[in-house]
């Protein structure tokens, strides 16, 4: 789950190595711009864009951070619901974005420090859309991502509830035991939840990541508990009861996600980005350290978004395929050289990583980064 974080000089610098324009906009004049581009530029203090109007289908948002935080852009529907989102937007750094955009009014913001609801700008998108006769193969793509999502909701569902079931119970060292297992479904399919908007703070936002008057529910909550507190209390019992609750929302709503080739490989990027500023730092699960196992869920699930992608993106750009097969082969390499058949969720605890370690993964997921924020353009391109 993204959340502001103390650390953030430590951010920073992650996000600077992983935004990268990906090139996407073919007569872009190299400067984050061109034709068929809308430029956004970030400041700390104002969101301003280019065009506040434009054609419904494959947009391009060339993002320049001028401000002196990390910031986000999104693109909201109306409901707040995500329809495509980039994190981690370095001080004067830049990032492209390919989303498909429905005709429709829709709202940009732009999130100085990564919190809040942002400084946003009305937006329209006219005409008839993305080209209804593409590739067939990108439709069955869909598809098939749309059941891989739902099949992960629903095997989230009977963990989580081994995991609420033991805090119910008291029992600290089952609990523990079932936590880190109950979280795969979820990490691998986290950009998809993220989207409904309203879930994700309920199950799975960190203690800096809480807006104000948020009540702090969710995993995170009882994971501080178990390991920090190293006891259950009566409040937390309700908690668990609650969080599956929440997910058995999300598994409800999951099959509606409006989803999108360029959304899929989007998404794949955001759970890179969730990698390298949650996992790799040890901050998303800094009181279990169980993070190698969300790290692996994270690239799992990108992993799967782009192979059902992949089709379409080796015969739009071969090269680009070529590195996408090489990169998840190396960190899946590196991953497994902290797997540990003795823990409760098959690797290492993160705190006996060292830091010359954390820094081979967070290479390897930098350069797993770069050409996946090329992805959605690759689908995107009519060949």
């Amino acid at each position: 789950m993204r959340a502001l974080r103390p650390s953030v000089v430590t951010a920073a610098a992650v996000a600077a190595a992983l935004t990268v324009v990906s090139g996407c906009a073919a007569k872009s004049d190299g400067k984050g711009g061109g034709k068929g581009v809308i430029d956004v530029t970030a400041s700390d203090s104002a969101c301003e864009l280019s065009a506040k109007e434009f054609p419904a289908g494959h947009v391009r948002f060339a993002v320049r951070n001028t401000g002196s935080q990390v910031t986000e852009m999104y693109v909201y529907a109306p409901g707040d619901r995500i329809v495509t989102e980039r994190e981690n937007i370095g001080p004067g750094t830049r990032a492209e974005i390919t989303a498909e955009i429905k005709p429709g009014h829709y709202e940009v913001a732009c999130k100085p420090g990564m919190k809040g609801s942002g400084i946003r700008q009305k937006v329209t998108a006219s005409g008839k859309g993305a080209d209804a006769e593409r590739d067939p193969r990108l439709d069955a793509a869909v598809a098939a991502y749309r059941t891989y999502v739902q099949q992960q909701a629903d095997l989230t569902l009977p963990a989580a509830q081994k995991f609420a079931d033991a805090v119910r119970a008291g029992d600290v060292d089952a609990a523990k035991k079932t936590y880190a297992l109950s979280r795969v479904g979820w990490e691998r399919t986290e950009p998809v939840a993220e989207s409904f908007g309203d879930i994700d703070p309920k199950v799975d936002v960190r203690e800096d990541g809480l807006e104000d008057g948020q009540k702090w529910t969710g995993w995170h909550r009882l994971e501080k508990s178990l390991w920090q507190q190293q006891k259950i209390s009566g409040d937390d019992k309700k908690l668990a009861g609650r969080l599956i609750t929440d997910l058995k929302d999300w598994q409800k709503r999951v099959g509606t996600a409006d989803i999108t080739p360029t959304s899929m490989a989007n998404g794949a990027k955001e759970l890179l980005d969730e990698v390298a500023t949650g996992k790799v730092t040890g901050e998303e699960e800094r009181y279990s350290h169980t993070d190698l196992l969300d790290f692996q869920a994270n690239v799992e699930g990108a992993q799967k978004a782009y192979e059902l992608l992949k089709p379409v993106a080796a015969k739009n750009d071969p090269e680009l395929a070529r590195e996408l097969d090489k990169q998840f082969a190396s960190i899946k390499a590196r991953l497994d050289k902290h797997r540990d058949s003795g823990s409760d969720d098959g690797f290492a605890p993160y705190d006996t990583v060292g830091k010359g370690e954390r820094k081979v993964l967070s290479d390897g997921v930098n350069a797993l980064a770069e050409p996946l924020s090329k992805l959605a353009a690759a689908v995107a391109t009519a060949k």
